[in-house]
This record gives C-alpha cells, structure tokens and sequence, in this order.
C-alpha cells in the first residue's frame, strides 16, 4: 500500500508542473491553420461580437432604470475601462499570435494551473453565453409572431416544472444552433463571409436608427420637466457603467482568432482598436437618439427602440429595428461558436483537455471535432436548460479573464527574453568604444585620477541592463533590491498588487453594507489598502522593463494593467454570493479534471510537434504519454529527464530511431 503514496520528489515536481509557463516555438507563425483574415475581417469579427442585442435591449433598460439620459456618461465610462483591458489583449494577440485568447495568454506568463483555471472558466463563459443568446434570438423571434411558436411547443410537447430547467423545450434556439455550427465548420473564411453579411445588415439598420432617431430628436426630453440628464445623480451613472461594462465583453474573439489572422502583429490591435471605437460610439449614439426621441421614463425596457418608433408614428420601422436585432444577435451566436473550439483546441493542444479536440481538419484548417461537439452542447443548453440563473456565470468568466490578462501583462514585460531570442537594436549591449589613442594601437595614457574616474562612471553609465532589473537611477537608494534575480521582485509585487486590490475593493464594496465598519477603521483600512497598492506599483516601475518597437505595447505600465485589475475585481466583488457560489463548484470540478490529467500531459511544456517525457515514478513499467503513439509514427523530438525515464520503451530510443538526450531537460523552465 505505501507504494502507491506520492514521494516528497513526486510531490515537488507536482508543484512545478502547476506553476511551469509555456514555451512557445521560434516562429511563432507556423500553424496548422489557415491564416486568410485579414484586419478588415477581424474588425468585423469584433464588432459582431459587441453590438447584439444588447445595443436594442441594454440601452433602454440602464436609462429608464438607472442612470436616465446620462446612460451616455455609463457608455463612455464603461468603454474607457473597457479599453485598459482590450489593449492589454491588443499587445498580447500583437507578440503571441497564438489562438488560446486569456488562456494562451496567461499559460505563457503565469503558469499552467492558472491558464487552465481560465481557460476552464472561458470555456463555460462562452457555452452558456452562446446558449443565452439562442433562446434570447428564438424569443425575439418568436414575439413577432405573437408567440405562436411557444404556444405551439407547450400544447403538442408540454412544459417541465423542474428546477434549472427551462419552462418548455426550445426547438427553435437549438436548430439555429445548430445551423451556426454547419457554418463554422466550413472554415474562417465561410464563417467570416457569414459574419460580412450579418454585420452589414446591423450595421445598417444601426444607421437608419441614427438617422431617423436625430431626425425625431426633441431636446426638452432631457430638459428639467423630463427629470434632467441625471436624475439618478452618480450614483445611477456608475451603477449603469457596471452594467454597460458587459456589452463590450466580445472583443477577445479578435485574440482567439489571431492565429488565423495574415498578419496578427499589425492585424490584431488594429481590429481590436477599431472595434471597440465603432462599438462604444454605436453604444453612445443610440442612447442619445433613444433618450432625444421619447422621454427615458416612458421607455419599454423590453423593446425601447421599437416602441420609441411606434410612439413617434414610425411602426413600420419597429421591422427594421427587429431585423437588425436579429442579425446582430446572429454575429454574436458566430462570435462564441468561432471562439470557442479554438480556446479548446489549444487546451488539447498543450495535453490540458481530451486529444481528440487538437485535431485540425485538412481541408477546412479548423477544428472540426470541437466545433461541432460544442456546438451540439451549446444547443442541448439552449433545448432544456433555464439559463437565466446561470447568466451571472458570463459576468464573472470574463472579469476573471481581464484580470490574470492584465497581470500577466506586467510579469511579460519584466521578463527577460528567451535566450537566442531576436533583440532590439536599443536593447542590444553596446559595443565598446574604439579606445583613442596613436594610430599604432597604443593605449591612451590617462594622467589623471579625475580622467580615470571619468571613465568608469562613462563605462557604469552605459552598461545594459536586463528586463526585471532595478533601474540605474534607483540603484543607489534600493540597492538591496539588487540581490534578486531579474523578475523576481516583480512578480512578488504583482501579488502584492492583486492582493491588496481585492482587499481595497472588499472594504468600498462590503464595508459599509455587510461588514458595518465604523468610520474610522474604515477609513484607515482604505488608507492602508491604497497605500499597499501604491508601493507595490512603485516597486514594479523602479525595475526595466522590455522595450519592443516590432509589436504594439500598451501604454504608462504598469499603470495601465494595474487600472485595469481594480475594475474588474471590483466588478466581481459586486457580483451576488450565489454568483460565486457556482463559480466555486465549477472550479472544484475543473481542478479535479486538471488533476487527473496532468500526469499525462508532458506536450504542454514544448508546444505544438514536440513531446516530453519525464520522469513520473521511474520504473520498469514507465508508459509513454497519449500524446506518443509510436516512435517512428510521430514526428516529433522527445526529450527525456533521464533515459531511464523512458523505461520499458527505452529500447526504441537505442536504435536512434529518436534523437533523445538528458541535456535537453536544461532548456526546458521549472524542471531540474
């Protein structure tokens, strides 16, 4: 029986394996899919994304319930905060143009069990999300046709009256999901020209709305009499920006499909950029047009773009509003069904997720076994299930999304580039001055000890400095910061940061409310808090950091991201208990899938077209990972810890049918 109990040196490389990052290849433009979107398609895939119903339902709901007229303030604010987030995905899709979004992203900065935690959360995200919006395009469909098509179903079918199922089946939801999912798996490209399609349509009833609603615009609808553009005060105007926050949460497929992009480098910030502008100023526009036409407390929450056209005697055009609204609804059903099997397959890929789902068809260059197994999944979601309950899920994905982006943002950029890795001409080390002297190569005589002085502090001056190294110029007050290895403070400080950002939101959330503090300890908590946030910010800027002119950075790091990482904890932190109730049941049973997995999940470390094998309890019976089927049917390079590691197998590797080498295990982050 005891030998079945982990050893303390199975245990430790246990650890390391959670922790480990991964390594991607030297040309990070080699894939096995087919790089054929361009910006133009990307920018599109975005805005599809963004703008669905929420444009037609969301605007009507925040100015009537919360914020009134100044919805256009919760608009602008929530797409600022919005931006902190999508730049940090801008410059990681620009240097990473990897399909795997938050989860690539996190994997090749943080670690492993925190990628897969985010991809595992994702992956849910985008499943119910895509399931949500079903049933909410068959309602909308299904109201224009006085409901026919419900009352059909609940007569010839009947209803369920069971917990977390939905009141009766929605056949129609799940057709057109599965509809979506025939699409998708043609390939990008059809699925991109589907998307050009539906976007054109939205994008034009979108314009007829601006043009008629401006038109019809009466300004004393924001007048006194009407309440005033902010009858709710800021109070309603910052409880509309949470709310509105959620309308921009589609621009990471613009990340997922960066590997399909012709040129992500310049594609990917780009599409990202100019999708999140056009959205934030559809959102803006048709608010002011909407809140300009009737006045924003006689506005159906249900339907406030086609009832505003009603009233002004515009019926007619309640057709156009609900055919953009349908199409748009339709670029956001592409959007999840698109992002989706990528994210899974490059889980697969790394051996964090079933095998079966890294295949790539040869013809389509996609997924096809993940798109259309999560697209059945989608529609048996969006067939029997009550999504309403679980809709929060989407709110909590994504923020804890943005969160580990925006941190990983701040460790990559205070890392120090691989060895062998191409370097700036800025970054270079400097090549040593030609010494003056006669022109018979004699050395310069210096006759004094001032001229002597003069060059060390010119020579200490221009010595290079490495990413994650304390800068000169604080050298001499934070000298015993010198000590650490580079990058090492940092990521200390990164923790630091999240640490006290979650404590600091705690108390401005629940401080008042739940925990009742008095005044004064609630006022030094805050202090406290800010203060511990404030240093650890500091402590980062004080070290070097990468500089890149090849790639889009963002901006004033790690200011940026560390905005960025309050926003959205906060935003989490307001979310209802039960929320992160389900959200911890579902990461209980993720880590349990993780755990199972990962002593057969060696490809994670070295990417796509190599393995490894390690050394998991040596022994005579040693079996090769799933990712190994045979050694002279797979193509790929195996590194091993140690040849005895190989085991049974090893005999295959003494014929050299496979170059293996126990050096190789050097090259590879967390393992010794």
């Amino acid at each position: 029986m005891a030998r079945w109990l982990p050893r303390s040196a199975d245990l430790t490389r246990f650890c390391q394996k959670l922790n480990r990052v991964k390594t991607l290849e030297d040309d990070m433009m080699e894939t096995s899919f087919n790089r054929c979107l361009s910006t133009i398609d990307l920018t599109l895939l975005g805005i599809g994304g963004m703008v669905g119903s929420g444009l037609y339902v969301l605007t009507g709901t925040v100015a009537k319930e919360m914020a009134g007229p100044a919805v256009i303030v919760s608009f602008i604010i929530a797409g600022f905060a919005s931006l902190l987030a999508a730049l940090c995905y801008a410059e990681f899709g620009a240097r990473v143009p990897k399909t795997g979004s938050a989860y690539m992203f996190t994997y090749v900065s943080v670690g492993e069990i925190w990628a897969f935690l985010i991809g595992w959360n994702v992956l849910l995200e985008y499943m119910i999300g895509g399931a949500a919006v079903a049933r909410a395009w068959s309602g909308y469909l299904d109201s224009i046709f006085n409901h026919k098509i419900k009352n059909f179903t609940e007569t010839h079918i009947g209803t369920w009256q069971v917990p977390f199922l939905a009141h009766y089946p929605d056949f129609l939801a799940a057709t057109i999901l599965l509809v979506a999912t025939a699409f998708i798996s043609f390939g990008a490209k059809v699925s991109s020209w589907l998307n050009h399609v539906f976007s054109a349509v939205s994008i034009g009833v979108i314009l007829f709305i601006l043009i008629m609603g401006f038109v019809l615009a009466q300004p004393k609808n924001w007048g006194a009499q009407e309440g005033g553009f902010a009858p709710y005060g800021l109070s309603g105007i910052m409880a509309g920006t949470a709310t509105c926050f959620y309308a921009f949460v589609g621009f990471d497929v613009i990340a997922a499909s960066s590997e399909e992009a012709r040129n992500p480098q310049k594609a990917v910030p780009r599409a990202i950029a100019f999708s999140l502008g056009l959205a934030t100023g559809a959102y803006i526009l048709v608010s002011m047009v909407l809140t300009l036409m009737v006045p924003w407390h006689t506005l159906d929450p249900d339907s406030a773009l086609a009832d505003a056209f009603y009233r002004r005697g515009y019926s007619w055009a309640g057709f156009l509003v609900a055919t953009g609204s349908i199409c748009a609804m339709n670029t956001v059903l592409l959007s999840n069904l698109f992002s989706l099997p990528r994210i899974v397959y490059a889980m697969a890929e790394d051996g964090l997720f079933f095998q079966v789902f890294s295949r790539v068809h040869p013809r389509t260059q996609v997924p096809v076994i993940g798109i259309v197994v999560f697209g059945f999944l989608m529609a048996l979601l969006a067939l029997v299930f009550d999504l309403e309950a679980l809709v929060q899920f989407l709110s909590i994905g994504t923020l804890l999304a943005y969160t580990f982006v925006a941190a990983s943002i701040i460790v990559l950029r205070f890392q120090q580039q691989k060895a062998g890795a191409p370097t700036q001409p800025a970054g270079s080390r400097p090549s040593p001055e030609p010494r003056e002297g006669p022109a018979t190569g004699e050395l310069k005589e210096y006759e004094s000890f001032s001229d002597k002085l003069q060059l060390v502090d010119r020579d200490k001056s221009k010595e290079h400095r490495e990413p994650g190294q304390l800068k000169a110029a604080f050298e001499p007050y934070l000298e015993f910061l010198s000590d650490f290895y580079p990058g090492e403070v940092v990521t200390v400080a990164v923790v630091t940061l999240m640490v006290s950002a979650v404590c600091l939101c705690s108390i401005l959330v629940f401080g008042n409310t739940h925990l009742h503090l008095p005044t004064w300890s609630y006022s030094l908590l805050l202090v406290l808090f800010s203060l511990g946030f404030l240093l650890s910010l500091l402590l980062i800027w004080v070290h070097e950091q990468q500089r890149s002119t090849q790639t889009f950075q963002i901006p004033l790091v790690p200011l940026s991201p560390a905005l960025s990482i309050v926003l959205n904890i906060y935003l989490m932190l307001k979310l209802s208990y039960v929320t992160w109730l389900r959200f911890t049941v579902w990461l209980i049973l993720g880590e349990c899938s993780h755990g199972s997995t990962i002593p057969g999940s060696p490809c994670s470390l070295l990417g796509r077209g190599k393995c490894l094998v390690w050394l998991w309890g040596a022994g005579a019976g040693q079996q090769w990972p799933p990712c190994f089927k045979h050694p002279l049917s797979h193509p790929a390079e195996i590194f091993c810890i140690t040849p005895s590691a190989c085991g049974a197998d090893q005999s295959h590797l003494q014929t050299g049918e496979i170059p293996v080498s126990s050096t190789h295990a050097r090259k590879i982050p967390g393992i010794s």
